[in-house]
């Protein structure tokens, strides 16, 4: 008998229970389509795990991040968190750093039925590189990329290094192979960071020549930008540094219909962590508004990535149907429904389809 699917979720602040709950009885729902039971791990972090551990993230919770097969990560709300030395450290920003997760993949795609801001239909995925770039949090071996060397002064270092380069050049290249039109594009700014982008565009062009099959292509990110506005249609895999990745990833899941659509997962080599491309919207949280689609795809990403592909198709489709008719749409987009009506509709969808 195979092994269990060892998931440890952990659920967050402000909607983390929430749309941690639905994704839950999602997969719940899914699981005569799994090929292994699924053991569940709940951890707390967030505000919860500060008030009872001292710290927004624990070190037993980084270790069972690392025993685990996979992790799904609720929405933090590190921005209100307390300063580092009175344990406010950003679950997300820890475990991609403990984890070694430098790829951050974030489709973003129109879904058939439902208007989204851009007028034309479109499937593309940013592959962004997680580990250095101009994140503080870290991007150095110890300390901090920022400081302040008087009070009127404040730098930023940003770290782009050759391994880190052809490691997510090789992720997105190898993702593109994958796709009908295997095609990439690098975006950069190396005509005014010739040294930092200059590096991260020399190792994605050797890459480019290990992948034939695969057409290449290179833009300035301030065009892409315009591009992704006029026609998102034109890109299918875009590899970039961190910053730039985490910006337009969020530009291109707004184009496609909001950011509680938005997919995301983080890997590396050895450990994979499902993660809602949105934050923690303390506004909204016990209110029965927030829309869990976002993490019940970061989710079926992750099942995807751990060979449970039956599963996660049964999981797309399935949120493809319920999007396609208002009356089974959460309210933000333009639906009837709150969380717990939409997870009920989608988990009923799910169960209908696994039989």
């Amino acid at each position: 008998m195979s092994d269990p699917l060892k998931l440890l979720c952990l659920e967050g602040d402000g909607i983390g229970p929430e749309i941690m709950a639905a994704t839950l009885a999602v997969l719940q729902a899914a699981s005569p389509a799994l090929n292994r039971e699924v053991k569940i791990e709940r951890r707390a972090i967030g505000f919860a795990a500060l008030e009872t551990e001292g710290s927004t993230i624990p070190k037993a919770v980084v270790e069972a991040a690392k025993t685990a097969d996979g992790v799904i990560l609720g929405p933090v709300s590190h921005n209100s968190y307390p300063p580092v030395d009175q344990g406010g450290r950003n679950p997300s920003g820890v475990l991609r750093k403990e984890l070694e997760l430098f790829a951050n993949r974030r489709p973003a795609r129109t879904w058939p039925g439902l208007d989204a801001p851009s007028r034309k239909a479109f499937d593309l995925v940013v592959m962004r590189e997680n580990l250095e770039g101009f994140y503080a949090d870290r991007n150095m071996f110890a300390g901090g990329g920022e400081f302040m060397p008087e009070p009127d002064v404040a730098l930023a270092f940003r770290k782009v290094t050759r391994s880190a380069s052809m490691d997510i050049a090789r992720a997105g290249f190898e993702l593109a192979a994958s796709r009908p039109s295997k095609h990439v594009t690098v975006i950069h700014k190396a005509n005014v960071m010739r040294m930092t982008d200059g590096l991260f565009l020399d190792c994605t062009r050797a890459v480019a020549e290990e992948y034939s099959s695969v057409t290449f292509d290179e833009m300035l990110v301030d065009a892409a930008a315009a591009h992704l506005v006029r026609d998102p249609s034109r890109f299918d895999v875009l590899i970039t540094t961190n910053m730039f990745g985490d910006i337009l990833s969020d530009l291109a899941s707004e184009l496609a219909g909001g950011l509680g659509l938005a997919g995301s997962l983080n890997f590396g080599a050895h450990h994979a962590v499902a993660q809602a491309q949105h934050g923690s919207a303390p506004d909204i949280a016990g209110k029965d508004m927030a829309n869990p689609v976002s993490l019940i795809l970061s989710t079926e990403m992750l099942l995807r990535h751990l060979g449970e592909i039956a599963a996660a198709d049964l999981i797309r489709a399935s949120v493809c149907t319920a999007l396609a008719l208002p009356e089974t749409r959460t309210r933000d987009l333009h639906g009837a429904l709150g969380t717990r009506d939409f997870t009920e509709v989608l988990t009923n969808l799910v169960e209908e389809s696994a039989i």
